[in-house]
This record gives structure tokens, sequence and C-alpha cells, in this order.
């Protein structure tokens, strides 16, 4: 193994893993540099660096380091390279060092990429360069619509399946009206938009929305405005996520809105919100999650190799994260060659059954993937039996329920 330092001012993190031999095609004669290399482009230290971070990092090493095993001699590349950069949740920052990774540093793939108008930048500069980026960590379902591209594929989540498992079934259970507050950037308008169409089309209404500064640390305008409105709202529909969400929480439950029959539901939640803010904060709140790390024995055995080497429990993200880098290596694999084209072409309509996506299909007409989601309720303290182990799934939703059912007109690949 082999790690390289800093090249320029990219932070990249340069893991060299060494096969024995080339794959199908023979030698590297089909991987372009010698060498495939995968580029995780995220957020290291600001509001979603707990999310995902430089955790993610370590799961796409993982994700190599599997591989390798897996194939051996067999692997379609002597070498494979991890590198990775902080993209600061902004668009622009995002812009440069994407082109920087797909230039300078040689990546054939980006994953990750929280902030959906960061994701828009990159997918940008994937669409020109013709090189394979791969989204987990941003929700737009633009990114599927009029942002898509050949090259960009939606990995995870998006807005419309957290609005349709948490908005509508918070609204069916009796939260007829709500009160929506977003961050006012791609995403939060986005999660505004799939959120108020759920709840209406399942009986409610949204009382009023605001959009919130991004980021920010002060929401007590908008909690405070909560019980005042007419009519008052029996909950409010919260679409920030990381530090924002955790500061949101905490004032939420520093003036006592739940005492004022103003219940609180969650748009996107990380299991490392939950674990700062301890599980009696959020205890039964309900949201929909891409994944749970203690689910089932299968996600619960990936889990612990993941805290055997970090010491700490995977996020849906980290989880996401690993299976997209495996996915892209197996398609690298199955077409003997880098070849961003061909690699694509290994990837559309393939069927994927891993540690994270269960009953998925990677959609041709528009590369969003289509996967299980479930409806999760955060336990209280109580009944939390280990670290971490904060959630017990409710409701299993079938893929072909959990996504936008048609691929959205928009979209021309």
């Amino acid at each position: 193994m082999r790690v390289t330092g800093w090249g320029g001012c990219l932070a990249a993190t340069g893991l060299l893993l060494a096969g024995c031999g080339g794959g199908p095609g023979g030698g590297d004669e089909k991987i372009s540099d010698g060498k495939v290399v995968l580029a995780v482009l995220n957020d290291q230290s600001g509001i979603y660096a707990d999310t995902s971070g430089r955790q993610t990092i370590e799961a796409v090493k993982m994700a190599v380091a599997d591989f390798q095993a897996k194939y051996g001699d067999k692997a379609v590349s002597k070498a494979i390279e991890v590198k990775d950069a902080d993209h600061q949740n902004k668009p622009e920052i995002a812009n440069s060092k994407a082109q920087e990774l797909y230039d300078r540093q040689q990546a054939d793939v980006i994953l990750d990429v929280p902030t959906s108008s960061a994701a828009f930048a990159v997918a940008t500069i994937a669409k020109n360069k013709k090189k394979v980026f791969i989204d987990v960590g941003a929700a737009s379902t633009e990114l599927e619509g009029k942002q898509c591209n050949k090259y960009t594929f939606h990995y995870g989540y998006n807005s419309y399946m957290l609005a349709h498992g948490t908005g509508a079934e918070v609204t069916k259970d009796g939260s007829k009206n709500w009160y929506i507050v977003y961050p006012d950037y791609a995403f939060g308008q986005d999660m505004e938009k799939t959120f108020s169409a759920a709840i209406k089309d399942a009986g409610g209404t949204v009382v009023a929305s605001d959009p919130t500064p991004f980021p920010n640390d002060n929401f007590s305008t908008f909690l405070l405005k909560a019980p005042n409105l007419d009519p008052k709202p029996q909950v409010i529909g919260t679409m920030q996520a990381g530090g924002d969400l955790v500061n949101l929480v905490k004032q939420y439950n520093e003036y006592k809105l739940r005492d004022k029959g103003v219940g609180l539901a969650v748009g996107l939640l990380a299991l490392s919100d939950i674990h700062s803010l301890g599980a009696d904060a959020l205890a039964g709140t309900r949201y929909t999650d891409m994944w749970y790390w203690n689910a089932d024995e299968k996600s619960r055995a990936w889990a612990d190799k993941f805290h055997a080497k970090t010491g700490k429990r995977p996020t849906a993200n980290m989880a996401a994260n690993y299976s997209a880098a495996l996915q892209y290596l197996e398609a690298v694999q199955r077409g003997g060659t880098d070849n961003s084209d061909e690699v694509v072409k290994q990837l559309e309509g393939h069927k994927i059954e891993d540690m994270f996506a269960r009953n998925a299909t990677i959609r041709p007409q528009d590369h969003l993937l289509l996967h299980d989601a479930y409806l999760s309720e955060v336990k209280p303290s109580s009944e939390v039996k280990e670290p971490y182990d904060y959630v017990k799934v409710i409701k299993t939703i079938p893929a072909a329920e959990a996504f936008q059912p048609q691929p959205d007109p928009a979209c021309k690949l």
C-alpha cells in the first residue's frame, strides 16, 4: 500500500491498492493512466462532515479492498487509488475541485457530493468532461430531471423518497396541518416542493412554509412563530440536515413546542444527528431512510467491519458510498475498461443486491437507483441496548413505491 501526499491545493488521500494482474481484456491496456482512480468530493469541515465527511473516504477504501480481495489477480487493474477533496458546501468550490480531480488527479469517477447546488456543479463538469459522477449525498430530484446527463447517476435517496415516506405517513397518522421550514438553497427548495405535494396527496395541508438561511444556527424566529399560526400546525416539518438540523432540534426542545401541541417531523435525519443530540431529543420522531446499520444481519455484518476500522457505526451515506464505489468497480470489471461510455453502459439497467441496496435497479432512462427504503422511528434512550442503536424500522417501502414511478420528461440522456 502506498499513500500519496498532497497534490497542489487539493487535499487528496491517494490510497494505492495493488493487485496482481489484469482483468478482462488482458493487462491494463484498457485502463486509463494504468490505474483506476475513485475520488470522494464532500463536506469534510462543515455541517455535513459528520453525516459523510472523512468517514466516507474510509468506506470507499473498504470497497476497493473488498473488490480486490474478491478478484485477486483477475482484478481489472493492477492499481486502484482513492482520492478526496473538501467542497465546503459551496458550488463554486465543488466546480473547481471536480475539474482538478478529473484533470490533475486523473479521477475516473467522483462519488458522494452532498449539497444539491454543489452536485449540480459537478454534474455539469462530468457531462462536459465525459467522466462518471455517482452522487449519493444530494437529495434534489433535479439530478434525474433537468440536471440529468449521460455520465451522472443518483444513488441513495432523493426528496421524493423522503417526502412520500415521512410526509405521507405522518399525515396519514393524523398530523394534517404542517408548517414547513427549509434551508434556502436547491436541496431545501426541492424538499419543500416534494413534501408539500406528498402532504396534500395524503389529505393534509401546509399552513405555511418559510425558507431559512443556510447554514444557520438560530431558528428562534421560525420556531416561535409556529404555535401562533392560524390554523395551528400539528407538526413542524424541518427540511434542514446535518449541523443545521441539530441546532434546530435543540431549539425546538428548548422552546418546549411539543408541550404546546406542535410535533416535529424530520425530512432528512442521519445516525450522526441522533448521536449528537441524544436519543431522547428525538424520541418518537419518524423519518424515512435509505439504510440502517442494525436493520438486519447483512447490514450489521458490514457495519461491524466498518466499526473495526473506524471505531464508529456508519451512517446511511457512508454505506451508500461503499456500495456505489463497489458497483462502479464491478462495472469496470464487467466491461474490462474504465472508459466512461463503457462503464455507463454497464451500470444502466444493472440490478443490485448488496449490503446497502435491496431489490435495486439503476433505471436506464434517468440513472436513478431504485431500491427499498425504510420508515423508521427514533427510540427513547430506555430502549437503546447498545451504542448507536437508536432506531427501529417501522416499515419497508418497496423500491417500486419509494421513488418516482416514471422518469421525468425533462431528463434527456
